[in-house]
């Protein structure tokens, strides 16, 4: 089991707006993510979502690293230091808004920072056989009731989960779970697991 981060995301709502009193929901009934979502920067995996310093909690901040985790973190260089992609995991978690775009078949988010975007595909489809690794992986969705579940594989290895620089492999599988918490709110669950980098 890795660890899981939970996370809010707020949405501004403009002056002019009047205030929702239910999720808003797609043509067929599904929970509609659409819009723009900002959450808070999750620089450190080790530490909760305001960044704060959890090791000396109970069962808080300890990442149980592998020692090919271990050495990868210690001698790895930041990949956005050469201009190279965040990956999806860590461009998710950073201080910038994203866009939700839900449409029949797909969602697409498009993230402000560096102009990154991910498609997750809910048309029923499975990851393919074939599956060429990327930097940001391949996404599918399937909806459990109201929440979205995201199922993503297929990643290069090339990319770090936080900015703090904890490692990944190209064995990373990644579940997110997106549920609004109220009209305006959402909560986001991610779960990792990595053979090669955490026990």
């Amino acid at each position: 089991c890795a660890p899981a981060i939970a996370q809010s995301a707020v949405a501004p709502k403009p002056a002019s707006a009047p205030a929702r009193t239910a999720i808003p929901r797609t043509p067929d009934g599904k929970p509609d993510f659409s819009g723009m979502w900002e959450g808070p920067f999750i620089q450190d995996m080790s530490k909760d979502g305001l960044n704060k310093d959890v090791r000396n909690q109970k069962g808080a901040g300890v990442i149980p690293m592998t020692e090919w985790g271990k050495q990868k973190m210690a001698t790895q260089v930041d990949v956005s230091v050469h201009c190279l992609p965040t990956g999806y995991v860590r461009t998710t978690n950073a201080p910038f808004p994203m866009e939700i775009m839900q449409r029949p078949g797909r969602i697409v988010i498009l993230y402000e920072i560096n102009n990154n975007f991910h498609i997750i595909f809910t048309d029923g489809r499975g990851h393919p056989q074939d599956l060429e690794p990327t930097w940001a992986g391949h996404s599918i969705g399937t909806f459990d009731g109201d929440t979205l579940v995201v199922d993503t594989i297929g990643f290069n290895g090339k990319t770090q989960l936080d900015t703090e620089g904890h490692p990944h492999s190209d064995q990373l599988h990644v579940v997110e779970r997106f549920s609004y918490i109220d009209p305006t709110h959402l909560n986001y669950d991610l779960t990792i697991e990595d053979p090669i980098s955490y026990t």
